[in-house]
């Protein structure tokens, strides 16, 4: 499904890679439980939201608790491999840097491949909220072998 303001990228294969994408989201219930949706598709990026819900913050509910943060980044790091790979990858190590309360309405997590490697991946990401504030960063190694 693609939300309101999801751009697909330009080219064949990124057809097929969107539908991947949007199938591995799809296929996961932490994902989904998450309301994890893909925004944008590039060759080495991917940005992804999630929608703010009550179980997802903390205190009185207006910021994001750092656990579904670290998810988002972890989603997002791992989406950006998937492309490349073929399908959904393991993670090995995950770093997240908080740097601001998150707060608003979504957050935006936007992953750059920084390295796709023969057996090992690495991808950054920057998540923003709605006023485009960076809040957190992270980055991610994972498995170049779908499984």
């Amino acid at each position: 499904m693609m939300t309101s303001g999801a751009a697909r990228t330009d080219g064949v294969r990124d057809s097929s890679a969107w539908a991947l994408i949007e199938s591995i989201l799809a296929g996961q219930e932490a994902i989904v439980a998450l309301g994890v949706t893909l925004e944008e598709l590039g060759e080495d990026t991917a940005v992804l939201r999630m929608a703010k819900q009550p179980e997802l913050t903390r205190g009185d509910g207006t910021i994001y608790h750092g656990g579904p943060i670290a998810s988002l980044i972890d989603i997002a790091g791992d989406m950006v491999v998937a492309v490349r790979a073929g399908g959904g990858v393991p993670t090995i190590s995950l770093r997240v840097d908080y740097l601001r309360p998150c707060t608003g309405p979504y957050l935006l997590a936007t992953a750059r491949l920084r390295r796709y490697g023969r057996t090992i991946s690495v991808s950054d990401v920057d998540v923003h909220d709605d006023q485009g504030r960076l809040c957190a960063v992270g980055r991610g190694t994972y498995s170049s072998l779908v499984g």
